[in-house]
Parts: structure tokens; sequence; C-alpha cells
């Protein structure tokens, strides 16, 4: 039996995550730190190609692996068009509009650079449910104002390993079920999982939904208006309000949700209450989710590095558990979910899309 050898690579601002399996079986999963101060010394992603790519494939060597006996190098998404979500080979046309920043900039959009450079050794590459797929149903686009519809922006990846993950688990097809997931971490998003697509969610980046570590989401418009034409602040000073030191870090001055319930434990009201406001906005947002199933959920999943709070878990479960079993999935699925979407896409399980 031939057990597709499979690397797995999702680049972030600062590190790399990489995975190496033969067929299912994970070798390895490790995560490669890069000092902030050679990060840096680039000014665009794109200047870390070189960087990036050789630390890869050092780390790689020093494992005893060829990119050359490689079946398949996978690598988390980049930004392109909106497209469904599944499988996709990584093109020309992905890497242009990739490159063109049109569509959104993040440290994965250098991973399909990568990708596609190894593949010039052998390797078939791939990308897995990229942060673009766009799912939603048309009622699900409307904001109000038409020149600003809502748009699909969240945590797909994960969102979608999580799901199959609970299909599994309960020995039904992820197509079959009815989810609402919660995605909590840097940024909260919560999205529903209609058989299979995902039609709805809070864009967690700067948009709407429940504020989390460092990002503000829904505010008062009105409000939010009045200071961006107080005169008090710059562009970019607003944008960081929104993404970068809001929520936890507007109140508290901390984003690690481990320290601020520590200091809550030894009696810091402040603390408390800010941790259950971020609980008690992302129940509302559970719960909002669920009318668009009518009610008809199988199960509301809980997801990401706070998923292990028991403090947040235990009130989520308490203001929405009436409505469907709570399952709890803490940490991130993704580099799982890119090894074994390429693993059945090798297999010819699984449509292989192109761009």
């Amino acid at each position: 039996m031939n057990k597709y050898k499979i690397v797995a690579i999702n680049l972030g601002s600062t590190s790399t995550k990489i995975a190496y399996c033969e067929g299912e079986n994970f070798v390895f999963k490790e995560s490669l730190v890069h000092p902030a101060v050679e990060i840096r010394s680039y000014e665009t992603i794109w200047e870390q190609f070189e960087y990036r790519k050789k630390a890869i494939s050092r780390f790689l060597k020093d494992k005893g692996i060829e990119i050359a006996s490689l079946d398949a190098v996978v690598t988390r998404g980049g930004h392109t068009q909106p497209i469904i979500g599944g499988i996709y080979r990584i093109t020309n046309k992905m890497l242009e509009q990739s490159a063109s920043e049109k569509y959104g900039n993040h440290a994965t959009d250098l991973g399909l650079k990568i990708a596609n450079s190894f593949s010039g050794e052998g390797p078939v590459a791939f990308t897995v449910d990229p942060p673009t797929t766009d799912e939603f149903e048309p009622l699900a686009r409307y904001s109000g104002l038409p020149q600003m519809p809502r748009r699909s922006s969240f945590h797909i990846l994960n969102h979608r390993a999580v799901g199959k993950q609970y299909a599994k688990d309960i020995g039904k097809r992820y197509e079959q079920l009815n989810l609402v997931v919660a995605h909590m971490g840097g940024g909260i998003s919560v999205a529903v999982h209609k058989q299979g697509k995902l039609v709805d969610a809070n864009n967690a980046i700067d948009g709407d939904g429940p504020f989390s570590t460092n990002r503000c989401c829904t505010v008062p418009v009105g409000e939010l208006v009045k200071t961006c034409y107080s005169g008090k602040y710059t562009y970019e000073e607003v944008r960081q309000m929104l993404n970068g030191n809001g929520g936890l870090m507007a109140y508290l001055g901390e984003n690690d949700v481990k320290t601020i319930e520590e200091k809550a434990e030894k009696g810091d009201e402040k603390c408390l209450e800010v941790i259950d406001a971020m609980s008690y906005q992302t129940s509302k947002e559970i719960a909002a989710c669920t009318s668009v199933l009518c009610g008809n959920v199988d199960a509301i999943i809980i997801t990401g590095g706070i998923a292990n709070s028991k403090r947040i878990i235990d009130f989520i479960k308490e203001h929405v558990g009436f409505i469907a079993e709570v399952v709890v999935y803490p940490g991130e699925f993704e580099m799982q979910s890119l090894v074994l979407n390429a693993l059945a896409a090798l297999k010819g399980e699984e449509e292989i899309k192109e761009l």
C-alpha cells in the first residue's frame, strides 16, 4: 500500500508551522519561530520569500526529508477572488491574484508561492479552504448599505476541519449536519454550517461579531463615525483600535486570556467582568446563528485556543446549551485538515479544483 508523503506548511507573521505525514500518520508537527528582529528587516512579506523557503528547506533536510521525495506540499491558502471551498491545485492564476493584494494580504499568501516553488522539484502543490472561500447565501450578504455588503472572511480552514472531525466522531457525514461553530482565538468567528456549506458568519478580522483578545468587531456605528472625524486620530490609529488594540487589550491592556483569568481568580473584578462580557457576546452571536437554521441545530461546537478556558466554556454552555449540545474541540485542526485533504486528493477521493 502506497503511503503518500505529504508536507504541510502554515505561515504566520512570525512563525511557520510544518507537518510531515506518511499516509495518515503524522511523523512530526512542529513550529519554526522567526525572530522578530529578522522579520522586521523585511518591508513586505514577499521580501521574506528566500528567508522563509530556506528555513523550511533546512528544517526538512535536518529531518532527513528531501523535497523531491514528496508526493505533495500543501499550504494554508492565500487571498484570491472569492471561491467555493475545497482542495485547489496552486496555479499561476492563483499566484497572480495573491500577489496583486487586491483581495487581501497575509503571510499565508507567501505560503502559496513557497509551495508552488517546491512543486518544481516534484511534489504537487495544493491549498485547502482558502480564507476567501465564500459560500454565503444571498440574505447573508445584506448589511443595510448596498455599497458595504457583508463578506465571507473568517477562520474557514479550522471551521471546516472541526465540523468534519465532529461528523467523523459521531459516525455521520459532514454534509448531513447543521452546525454552529465558534472559533475563539485572536479573533472570534461564529459560522453557520448548513449541510456542508458555510452559509453565514461574522467577519472576525475587522467587521462584526464578538470582541476578542485584540479586536473590537461590532461597535456602535455612530460613535465610530464620530471618532473617525474627531480629528484626534489618524487612519492608522483607528485601524489599530479595530484590530490590534481592541477587545481585551482596550479594556485591560492584556490579550492573554490565561493571565487575565488568573487575575480574576485573585479578585480582580474588572478582569472577571470583561472576560464574561466576551463570553456573553459570543453566546449572543451563537444564538443568532441558530436562527439561520430555524433552530434545527445538530450541535454547537467551540474551538480555538480560548476553548481551553473552563470558565468561558461553562459560561457559553449555560447561555446556549438549551439550543443544542455544546461540544468542545480546543486548539486548532488546520494542519490536520491540510494533510488529510491533500491525501484525499492524491487518492482520488476528493475533487482537485483550479481557480
